[in-house]
């Protein structure tokens, strides 16, 4: 599963190039390996091979939220309640305050990324299962934010209510997946499904595929920038080829 990570960071390169990382999960433990660099430059055939398991997840990072530093990389790995490793693609706008209120009830952390606030607030909540403690954050969290959550039975996807960021989902096998594009789907062999829904929490586990909405009502409101500059032309956009798209935007 690292591997098929590998090539699904590799297909998303163009996302970030600043660092890259991935964290697998075996036997209920979670083993994280990130540093700067290119995907290919941070991974080689011995860290992939130890990186077993059988779930993961990756992640590409091109900084918005706190600089460009090893503290910074991701999947960000925190052990509080709770055992997870998440990917965060997007930005916080009420960071500082999230920040300071987990500071003052003694929370520790290790970046400057808006990333670790929500790793803490998912890792510390009080929540019996992960999908309750996302439900209760996600109103809390203010912004652009396609995420994912791994802890040690199982994989979480969730996306903010406006929809600002992609999120797509596969299966590959009786297997699903997400990506942030569907580019990172075709590369490993995954049939595309659908876009994540804005304010949607899906569940990947060995129970199969589940659904629910954590947040609701916000207007969509999905960024134009991947339409004509930052996604991969080879992708599918909102169910449309990224490249038939820009053509269109071309003769119009």
């Amino acid at each position: 599963v690292a591997r098929l990570s590998y090539f699904a960071l590799y297909a998303l390169q163009h996302r970030g190039q600043e660092s890259a990382g991935i964290a697998a999960s075996q036997n209920g433990h979670i083993m994280a390996m990130r540093d700067q660099g290119l995907v290919n430059q941070v991974f080689d055939e011995q860290k992939l091979r130890a990186l077993q398991g059988d779930m993961a997840v990756g992640h590409v990072r091109y900084s918005t939220t706190g600089a460009n530093s090893w503290e910074n990389s991701q999947p960000v790995w925190r052990a509080d309640r709770r055992e997870i490793a998440l990917g965060h693609n997007g930005n916080l706008i009420n960071a500082l305050a999230l920040h300071s209120e987990l500071r003052e009830k003694g929370v520790s952390f290790r970046s400057t990324s808006d990333s670790e606030i929500i790793a803490a607030l998912l890792a510390a909540h009080e929540s019996d299962s992960v999908e309750e403690a996302i439900a209760a954050v996600m109103p809390r969290l203010h912004g652009a934010f396609s995420t994912v959550v791994m802890t040690n039975d199982r994989v979480v996807a969730f996306r903010d209510p406006a929809g600002l960021r992609p999120l797509v989902l596969g299966r590959l096998g009786e297997r699903h997946c997400v990506a942030s594009e569907s580019c990172a789907l075709d590369i490993i062999g995954a049939e595309y499904l659908r876009d994540v829904e804005p304010g949607e929490i899906v569940t990947m586990s060995e129970a199969g595929l589940e659904s629910r909405f954590g947040v609701e009502g916000a207007r969509r409101a999905f960024c134009v920038f991947e339409y004509i500059y930052f996604a991969r032309p080879d992708s599918l956009m909102g169910g449309q080829s990224l490249q038939a798209a820009r053509g269109r935007m071309g003769e119009l």
